[in-house]
């Protein structure tokens, strides 16, 4: 185990909690492992190990697919959060980590925990690779990809690209998958916050699923 891993490790295991996290496996359909430390105390451990102590940025690719590897799911949200940390020296090339992170050990958790803070922000740094990855995610047999393409704009707020979120939604308007329907949903309410009639006038002319359109009207008053 990396050094970096091993201090951060001990501190999770001092602030572990047996309850809490068979609470949170149960949550998260007895998929993963987890230490039990509820999310704002892990976000305090994490922000303050940062703090005292950050990789040099050519380790991280190791650093944080070491940790991807960890049976304890508090060390994938602390592996995306570490690289968040670090995205003012992202190159363009680091797409394919994020990649990796959203196809391995995949569950809307993570991969909506990979748009907020690494996806999104990648794309902004990066408009260019936009159409590219994202529409190779979009086409793609793997759901989580598929979900990131529609994700990844979620807090763009103004600056949604709202002609390729539509071409996206439509291409997976026919899935019965709950996780893209509610991916389609969401976006729309995230998007109804700065353009509601734009959101409403779609969710009217376009053939998406019921709980899609629920999902996407429910701020729309």
């Amino acid at each position: 185990m990396h050094p970096y891993i091993k201090n951060i490790h001990r501190l999770f295991e001092e602030s572990a909690d047996e309850k809490i996290a068979v609470a949170s496996k149960a949550y998260l359909r007895n998929q993963f492992e987890h230490f039990g430390i509820r999310t704002p105390l892990r976000r305090t451990i994490c922000k303050e190990y940062m703090k005292k102590e950050l990789p040099s940025y050519p380790d991280l690719k190791k650093i944080t697919k070491e940790m991807w590897g960890l049976p304890q799911r508090e060390f994938q949200y602390f592996a995306v959060e570490l690289l968040a940390a670090r995205k003012k020296e992202w190159e363009y090339k680091i797409i394919t980590l994020f990649e990796y992170f959203i196809s391995h050990k995949s569950w809307w958790d993570s991969v909506d925990h990979i748009a907020s803070e690494l996806t999104g922000p990648y794309f902004i740094y990066f408009p260019e690779q936009i159409k590219t990855v994202t529409s190779k995610w979009n086409q793609s047999d793997n759901i989580w990809l598929q979900r990131s393409s529609i994700m990844f704009q979620k807090a763009y707020r103004k600056a949604t690209d709202k002609q390729l979120l539509a071409s996206y939604i439509l291409n997976l308007a026919d899935s019965n998958e709950f996780f893209i329907q509610k991916a389609i949903g969401w976006s729309l309410r995230e998007y109804s916050k700065t353009n509601p009639s734009w959101v409403k006038d779609f969710v009217k002319k376009n053939p998406i699923s019921v709980f899609s359109k629920k999902e996407a009207l429910k701020r729309i008053k």
